[in-house]
């Protein structure tokens, strides 16, 4: 069969042509080759990745371990269906998920497709484990794009807007926000507020004993890269345990090493019930995973959970590769140093500009808040917007996150190289002197 080559110019039309608009694109040139944290597209341009996929590529692009491993499935078979038959790529990554995972309590795992299939899985289980129909997510959480996720998730555009009507029972609790507290009250006092008002949460709009879960982000993703104070965290976990609520850690965006540890909440000391887990988990290929205590995934009867690709034998090996690689290569010391020279750059840019506000870091899952000054802090989204598109434009890929869409978020691969690093940075500076 004859194929012709298509080239960039002509790809670009198709897209505008055959792809709906609402499928957006950050950078509209056309990927040829990637390897590492460098894209090189159809015309021979290189672009350094700080976008990482949106966090997906935590072992970087095309790494030769778990090409090796994809090319060694592909040869063996496709996809038989795990609710057909069995296959070792399956089980297998399911008993590690359930080593690496926090707890030392017997565990299963549920293999899906998408983040957002992982968390409607683990309000499934928890649902049926407990009884209970009430799920309780946080201001500025993101959990994807299906109607309950949306239903859970805070901005409404472009995520919620014209959607609806989305799923009953579906509440949003307070979750602290240091760099935009009330003038007046210390973080020590703000922290405490804020449990307050989570507390009183479960008084005034849902009561506990309603609530099958809570989900929550270690660090807020698309609600721009919020950490929590370690007391918050704790202490809606123990309001769980009280309540008999599972607690669930939505780990799509920060596990796998991406906070310098292997999953965020071991920054938090806390365990929880449910982890879900997918982005990074497979270098690129789809796959996600509900991992956590055995009598609440196993809650559910035969045939109550899956799905036909569900847990794809590709996608397991791919996940596999990447475990061993993150352990062999110690992307996680590595995740903490590239976080720290991230840091240091925007450290310098802040004493540059004005606009540079809060400069947030947990690991190599960095953010800066573009303001008007340092003082007020009004959000500047057109700022922002301006900053991503010269970075887009001249050659690095950039994204940005906030509920006001204001922050600069990063998530460069752990295995990105100092060249890729630097030359990076060269282009984010340029971004910033030009904005």
């Amino acid at each position: 069969m004859m194929t012709t080559t298509v080239g960039m110019e002509e790809l670009q039309e198709k897209r505008k042509k055959y792809i709906p608009k609402g499928v957006s694109n950050g950078n509209l040139n056309v990927a040829n080759y990637a390897k590492g944290a460098t894209i090189t597209d159809m015309d021979g341009k290189e672009w350094i990745d700080f976008a990482g996929a949106i966090g997906t590529l935590n072992v970087g692009h095309t790494h030769p371990k778990v090409t090796a491993a994809v090319k060694e499935q592909v040869d063996k078979f496709l996809h038989p269906g795990f609710n057909v038959m069995m296959y070792d790529g399956y089980i297998n990554l399911a008993e590690k998920l359930c080593e690496i995972t926090p707890g030392n309590f017997d565990k299963q795992a549920l293999l899906l497709n998408s983040g957002a299939e992982a968390v409607e899985n683990a309000i499934k289980v928890s649902r049926k484990y407990t009884g209970r129909q009430a799920v309780v997510s946080f201001v500025r959480g993101f959990h994807g794009r299906t109607n309950m996720t949306m239903s859970m998730t805070s901005k409404v555009k472009p995520y919620k807007f014209g959607f609806g009507p989305f799923a009953p029972e579906v509440y949003q609790a307070p979750y602290p926000y240091l760099y935009q507290k009330p003038a007046g009250l210390t973080d020590d006092e703000y922290v405490d507020l804020t449990i307050q008002n989570f507390k009183d949460f479960f008084v005034e709009t849902v009561a506990p004993e309603n609530v099958a879960c809570v989900v929550m982000e270690p660090v807020q993703g698309e609600g721009g890269f919020i950490i929590p104070p370690k007391k918050f965290v704790q202490e809606v976990r123990d309001f769980c345990s009280e309540h008999g609520i599972v607690f669930v850690a939505d780990e799509i965006q920060t596990g796998f090493g991406r906070t310098g540890k292997l999953f965020a909440m071991e920054h938090f000391d806390v365990i929880p019930d449910l982890v879900t887990v997918s982005k990074s988990l497979a270098a690129g290929l789809p796959l996600s995973g509900v991992v956590g205590r055995k009598e609440i995934l196993d809650a559910a009867n035969p045939g109550e959970l899956g799905g036909t690709y569900a847990g794809s034998p590709v996608a397991c090996a791919a996940a596999l590769a990447v475990i061993d690689i993150i352990e062999e290569e110690d992307l996680l010391t590595k995740s903490e140093l590239l976080g720290q020279k991230l840091e240091d750059k925007l450290q310098e840019l802040r004493k540059k500009y004005e606009f540079v506000g809060d400069i947030r870091r947990l690991g190599s899952m960095v953010a800066v808040e573009i303001v008007d000054n340092q003082i007020d802090k009004n959000p500047d989204k057109a700022r922002t917007g301006a900053i991503t598109t010269y970075a887009n434009e001249n050659g690095l890929l950039l994204l940005s996150a906030g509920i006001k869409g204001n922050v600069v978020r990063f998530l460069a691969p752990l295995v990105t190289t100092d060249v890729e690093l630097n030359k990076g940075l060269d282009i984010l500076e340029d971004a910033f002197h030009n904005a």
